[in-house]
This record gives structure tokens, C-alpha cells and sequence, in this order.
């Protein structure tokens, strides 16, 4: 199995804040790789660092070119999507002018687009049903969808998730396990950053729990269900 993304001793600042200390993760060509920890651990600065929005030194390579030093815009259409835990949308525009604005003008290879407008509308029949509706009505569950699927349509590679389920009812969430299911199913690696320990567990190949900016554990799911101390000094509250 193919590394597709490779971050090795990576450091990361906020200022003069030293949040990462050395971080090693990778996440393999067709696979859900979790990264989980308590807040403030500097699992969202990581994906923000790997999309060039934190200043960070180290090694950050996606299909085996550097990352690190390129511009957020230079990195996605290398194949990176980015999903922020903040539902990042435009909310004076409707649901189908959101997901064409996540649309690439152009692809750097010859690859076919491998989603569609009525993909997103299949993956979230309620998608379908507000297509003409302003984005910034939707409910919480909704405007995730939306997020999800316009980071979809700029067709990546890969895609990093931050908190997808935060606030969620029960069924919305299970629908965005299905959701990331079937993005494997396509081919597409996930990096998913996530508290929720059963989402995690049940969905991905491989996990990483962060703690205070460094990783602690990394194993299968099983592992770390077995691993009572992990869980219980880095991730149970």
C-alpha cells in the first residue's frame, strides 16, 4: 500500500506558541486514518498545517512532493481537500451555486471528474430537495453535507476532515459514516479528525491519538480498543 500523505516531524507555531512537537503520520493510498485527542491537542493544527495555513517546519509530502511552503490554493488542486470543523460555506448563495464553486476549472492530470452534481444530490436526497435554497438557512446537519460535498466536487485524493460530526443528531451522524465509507469505497483516502471514539473506531483502517502536540498511540481500531491506559489518559474525559 502506497503512502499517499507523509508528515514527518512536523512542527508547528501560532506566534511564538509551539503547538506541534514532531509529529510522524501517514495515511495510505484507500484507507480512513482517525486522529483523535481532546481538544487543544493540536490535531486541527495538523491538518492546518499539511493545507499551508499554519506556519510549520518538518516534512509534509502528498504523492510524494513537498507541501510545505506552497499556498492553500497551490495544495488543493495538487489533490488535498479540507473540510474545516467551522462549515465553511457561503450562505448567501444557493446549495448548487455552493457545490459548483467547489468545482475545479481544471485538473493538473488527465483524470476523469469523479464526482457529480447528481452524486451529492444521491450521497444527501435532502441536498436534492434545497438545491435552490440559500445555504445560510440550512440546519447545522445540512450545511455539514454541503461542506462535505462542495470539498468533494474539487475531486482530491485525499481529504482531511476536521470534526465532521460535532453537533450532530444521532442519524446525521451515521448518514457521514456512510458518507466517508463510500468515499473509500471510491478510492479516496480520509484523514479524519474526530472525538467521537465509536465513529472512529468503526469506520477506520488505522488511528493516531494526539496528546499536548505529539502522537501518543498508533495502532489498528482493535489495538486501541484493548489499550485501556491509551484511552483513558488521552482520550476519556
Amino acid at each position: 500500500m502506497s503512502a499517499l500523505l507523509e508528515i514527518s516531524n512536523l512542527h508547528a507555531y501560532y506566534g511564538k506558541s509551539h503547538v506541534l512537537h514532531g509529529v510522524d503520520l501517514v495515511v495510505h493510498q484507500g484507507e480512513i486514518v482517525s486522529l483523535l485527542g481532546r481538544n487543544g491537542v493540536g490535531r486541527s493544527t495538523t491538518v492546518k498545517a499539511a493545507m499551508g495555513q499554519v506556519d510549520a517546519k518538518g516534512s509534509i509530502l502528498f504523492k510524494g512532493e513537498q507541501l510545505l511552503g506552497l499556498k492553500a490554493y497551490q495544495i488543493a488542486h495538487k489533490g488535498l481537500g479540507y473540510v474545516p470543523e467551522n462549515r465553511d460555506i457561503f450562505p448567501s448563495l444557493t446549495v448548487e451555486q455552493n457545490l459548483r464553486l467547489g468545482q475545479k476549472s481544471t485538473r493538473v492530470s488527465n483524470q476523469a471528474q469523479r464526482w457529480s452534481l447528481e452524486d451529492m444530490y444521491q450521497m444527501f436526497p435532502r441536498l436534492r430537495e434545497r438545491q435552490h435554497t440559500a445555504a445560510g438557512v440550512l440546519s447545522g446537519g445540512e450545511q455539514q453535507m454541503l461542506t462535505l460535498c462542495r470539498t468533494l466536487m474539487g475531486d482530491p485524493d485525499l481529504i482531511m476532515i476536521d470534526e465532521p460530526t460535532e453537533g450532530l443528531a444521532p442519524k446525521i451522524v451515521d448518514l457521514v459514516a456512510a458518507y466517508l465509507t463510500e468515499l473509500r469505497n471510491r478510492g479516496i483516502s480520509v484523514l479524519l479528525v474526530e472525538q467521537k471514539l465509536a465513529i472512529a473506531l468503526d469506520i477506520s483502517q488505522r488511528v493516531y491519538v494526539m496528546g499536548h502536540g505529539s502522537i501518543v498511540f498508533e495502532g489498528s481500531p482493535e489495538e486501541l480498543r484493548k489499550n485501556h491506559a491509551i484511552r483513558r489518559e488521552w482520550l476519556e474525559v
